[in-house]
């Protein structure tokens, strides 16, 4: 039965609680902070455990007092309440102890690439990177430009930016893949609709215990910037190329006038994408394949379409189509997105764990 699976939790619980008061847990700094980290994780679901216990024996109550002289009638009122409390109180409870994604708590880098589509396709990424502007905005998270190649015909060949503040990650995994915009380009005089996409990558950001890249595997190459920047930029070899030998992975920084703060940049963009491939390579030896890749930075993947005359975006993954591409483009309203995707994800979560 359901309440069976909830006392292990309860126990586990009660059993930290006694193992951070006994009088030598002081000794051991670090059992004391895995206990302490261990005991947060399932506090929420604990407390919900219990509120599901005590409303369960309301209910055995409230049955037994139905034909009651007295209490019966009272006993009758509550108990639709009651079983209504209950069943909320599972779905929370299966949510809660669905497992946690390890990176759900990190800051992100986000990539943005054109890809097909041309000059229209640079000119939808800048599109894209204020949709997410606005949306960390309303999340009060913080985003900060990495590297960024101009278009010809404005917007971006490519966009490289980190955001930072809470559960980003878990938010925003799910925009990895490719997304397809369908609409009247500036230039087109014959009014047609044009099709064209953008890549979207979004990788955790990992700390040097995560991921060791020691000096003899990596190659740096500094070359003089392009593009606008200043006088000092173009003119000094402050651009930065890192190569990961052992992966090929390569990433270049200019934006930064100091070559220093360049390689700074690049280091992190290179851990990063060295932890996704690595993380990628174990999603691949799974051998349940999930319906919904979400934060697997499947970027060949089309998981979504924006199409302007119609007002409409399509989510592929999930089959949802919402007529509010205006309030999601200018507004960062991605909620309207996001919101259902992350529901999707967590239904076939309860289903795989068989809760």
């Amino acid at each position: 039965m359901f309440q069976d699976k909830l006392i292990p939790f309860i126990d586990r619980y009660n059993e930290i609680s006694t193992l951070l008061s006994s009088p030598d847990i002081g000794n051991d700094i670090k059992r004391m902070t895995d206990l302490s980290k261990e005991q947060s994780s399932i506090a929420a679901l604990v407390e919900k455990a219990k509120h599901y216990l005590e409303t369960l024996q309301a209910i055995n109550d409230n049955k037994e007092l139905i034909f009651d002289p007295e209490l019966g009638e009272l006993a009758k009122e509550e108990l639709p309440m009651l079983e209504e409390t209950l069943a909320s109180l599972e779905e929370e409870i299966k949510i809660l102890m669905i497992p946690k994604d390890k990176n759900d708590d990190k800051d992100i880098f986000v990539e943005l690439r054109a890809g097909a589509g041309g000059d229209e396709s640079a000119l939808f990424v800048a599109d894209v990177f204020k949709m997410y502007m606005r949306y960390a905005e309303q999340m009060k998270w913080k985003v900060e430009l990495v590297s960024s190649s101009e278009g010809t015909a404005g917007g971006y060949k490519e966009l490289i930016f980190q955001i930072k503040g809470n559960g980003v990650y878990s938010k925003l995994k799910y925009e990895a893949g490719t997304h397809r915009v369908q609409r009247v380009p500036d230039t087109e005089t014959q009014g047609r609709v044009h099709t064209s996409a953008i890549t979207v990558a979004v990788i955790p950001e990992v700390d040097d215990v995560e991921v060791d890249i020691k000096p003899n595997e990596i190659k740096m190459d500094v070359y003089r910037s392009s593009g606008c920047g200043g006088q000092s930029v173009n003119t000094t070899d402050s651009a930065v190329r890192l190569t990961h030998i052992p992966t090929g992975i390569v990433v270049a920084i200019q934006d930064e006038k100091s070559q220093h703060k360049n390689r700074d940049k690049a280091m992190k963009v290179l851990k990063a994408r060295v932890y996704e491939q690595e993380m990628q390579k174990q999603l691949d030896e799974t051998s349940a394949a999930r319906k919904l890749q979400v934060g697997s930075g499947d970027r060949s993947e089309k998981i979504r379409t924006y199409n302007y005359p119609q007002n409409r975006i399509t989510d592929h993954r999930i089959g949802l189509t919402i007529y509010a591409l205006d309030d999601v483009m200018e507004n960062g309203n991605l909620k309207l997105i996001i919101d259902p995707l992350i529901a999707h994800a967590q239904a076939e979560a309860i289903t795989a764990a068989g809760l």
